[in-house]
Parts: structure tokens; C-alpha cells; sequence
């Protein structure tokens, strides 16, 4: 970056269109390691099934992960299909 090059973070009241928001699955008692895996991989984009197990890992061992990160539409749509596999998911954060 040049230094009359800066990066525009948004911290504006306005829709969040503008800033990430991430969607955060809780540990249970409920799912396994495979389920999770398998909601994951079939849900984020680009997750395939050996990450959705790292990512199934993280969430038992620290009691939550981020799994996506983005605009305020898709992370609402993966956060419901994630919930609609049985996953418990933490209320929407906006960075």
C-alpha cells in the first residue's frame, strides 16, 4: 500500500452490508464430530470434510469456533442451515 493508500474499514450505523459478520457454532452434547463435519462441508462454501473435522475439533475444544465470515445476507442464510442440521449456533457477531 502506497502511503496515500489507506483501507476503509466500516463503522457506520447503516445495514452492515459493509462489515463481516461471523457465524459462530457452539459445542453441545448433542452432535458428534462426524454430524458437525458433515453440516459444515455441506453447508460453507469450500469446506470439504477433513476440514469440517478440524473445524468440529476447534469447536469441542475451545466451546466455539467462527466457521464463516462475510456479508450480513450469507452469513444469515448459513447460520440457519447450520441450525436447521441440529448444530447450536451463538447469535450472529458483527466484527
Amino acid at each position: 500500500m502506497s502511503p496515500a493508500t489507506k483501507e476503509r474499514i466500516d463503522r457506520g450505523t447503516g445495514t452492515g452490508l459493509g462489515a463481516p459478520w461471523n457465524v459462530i457454532v457452539l459445542n453441545d452434547n448433542h452432535n458428534t464430530f462426524q454430524g458437525v463435519a458433515f453440516a459444515l462441508s455441506s453447508t460453507l462454501p469450500g469446506v470439504s470434510y477433513e476440514q469440517g473435522m478440524v473445524l468440529a475439533n476447534r469447536i469441542h475444544s475451545s466451546g466455539r469456533a467462527i466457521v464463516w465470515s462475510g456479508h450480513k445476507e450469507r452469513a444469515e442464510l448459513y447460520w440457519e442451515e447450520l441450525r436447521a442440521y441440529g448444530l447450536t449456533m451463538a447469535p450472529l457477531e458483527r466484527v
